[in-house]
């Protein structure tokens, strides 16, 4: 490949940003075993605000809820868990696997305010919190 030729060298800073990142990706999500306690990920959340309550949704396609640790916590939603392979699939053959898992833990800083009551429940693959405020 010619340094001359603008296509090729536009081609070779493309595949080798493609490799940066995936190896940025892999190290990103990469379980920490030095700590058995420390999570190793955080999932990803959406928080959206009502007059009425407050909504958190926080992406663990297969992660039960009651699986789930949660507490309000220094004016915080703290959730904490694990992600796991079913023990079923533990000796398959796996070819890819790009979901986190092992043990995740996520603050989540609230609005000011006071939140009476806090339900949780599963919807498309997202755990949802829902903490109704105090008006």
């Amino acid at each position: 490949m010619t340094m001359r030729d603008p296509a090729n060298w536009m081609l070779s800073e493309a595949i080798d940003a493609l490799a940066r990142a995936e190896r940025m990706h892999r190290q990103l999500f990469q379980l920490q075993r030095s700590q058995a306690r420390a999570p190793a990920w955080e999932p990803p959340l959406d928080m959206i605000e009502t007059d009425r309550e407050v909504l958190i949704l926080i992406a663990l396609p297969g992660v039960e809820p009651d699986q789930v640790e949660a507490v309000v916590r220094d004016g915080a939603l703290v959730v904490a868990g694990r992600r796991l392979l079913p023990p079923e699939l533990r000796t398959a053959r796996i070819h890819r696997l790009e979901l986190p898992q092992g043990r995740f833990e996520r603050h989540v800083p609230l609005p000011p305010g006071r939140y009476s009551a806090v339900r949780r429940f599963a919807r498309n693959g997202c755990l949802v919190f829902s903490l109704e405020k105090d008006v």
